[in-house]
């Protein structure tokens, strides 16, 4: 049996922002249930983000270590970063940040797959790219700071990665979800088959 999402939005009679961020914010709805009763949902308001799984000619991938201060961990990641530009397309945002964080560009992109990272308490919606076809940015090297100076990069394999996965070693969301649907495209109708790049988004609408 097929499944999907479907958009549905609940009537809401008051909204507060108790709390607004550099970068994200926290908003109060009071939401009415189909019961007819009203509840308070507090959520952090995201602009999104986009993440790359580069899969080089070896079938390694592309990851990066660095480390994550509210979880108190150095995490092995895939190159992300958020939407810093309202309807920024997101093809460009992936590009910006494989080629930031590794120095890496690529030639062939695909969508790997859309996800919404913790949907009860955040509205964040991530967009997994697949890049393919790699070699190394031309020029200088991006200047990174703060938690990205100490990064490490590395290329693993993907079933090292898939491993690691699966022995609760490996945790950041993007590294999960991107090498276990790679797992599935490999084995299901082949990458080549996945979505193009400026596929539609409708969690964060954007200008092909």
């Amino acid at each position: 049996m097929a499944i999907k999402d479907t958009p549905e939005e609940w009537r809401i009679t008051a909204t507060a922002t108790p709390f607004t961020g550099k970068k994200t914010s926290v908003r109060t709805d009071e939401v009415v249930m189909p019961d007819g009763s009203t509840v308070k949902r507090d959520y952090q308001v995201h602009p999104g983000s986009v993440a790359v799984l580069a899969l080089d000619d070896e079938g390694r991938v592309l990851v990066l270590r660095q480390y994550r201060h509210p979880v108190r961990q150095k995490l092995w990641e895939i190159p992300a970063g958020l939407l810093d530009v309202p309807g920024e397309n997101p093809l460009h945002a992936a590009q910006r940040e494989l080629y930031e964080e590794a120095h890496v560009k690529a030639e062939d992109w695909r969508v790997l797959t859309d996800v919404y990272t913790t949907p009860g308490g955040c509205d964040e919606a991530v967009r997994i790219f697949l890049a393919r076809e790699l070699s190394e940015a031309e020029g200088e090297r991006f200047e990174v700071s703060e938690e990205e100076a100490d990064m490490e990069l590395a290329r693993v394999p993907v079933a090292d990665l898939a491993r690691g996965v699966l022995a609760g070693e490996l945790h950041n969301n993007c590294l999960v979800v991107g090498v276990l649907s790679l797992l599935a495209a490999q084995s299901g109708d082949g990458l080549d088959a996945l979505r193009p790049a400026e596929a539609p988004w409708p969690a964060r609408p954007f200008q092909a």
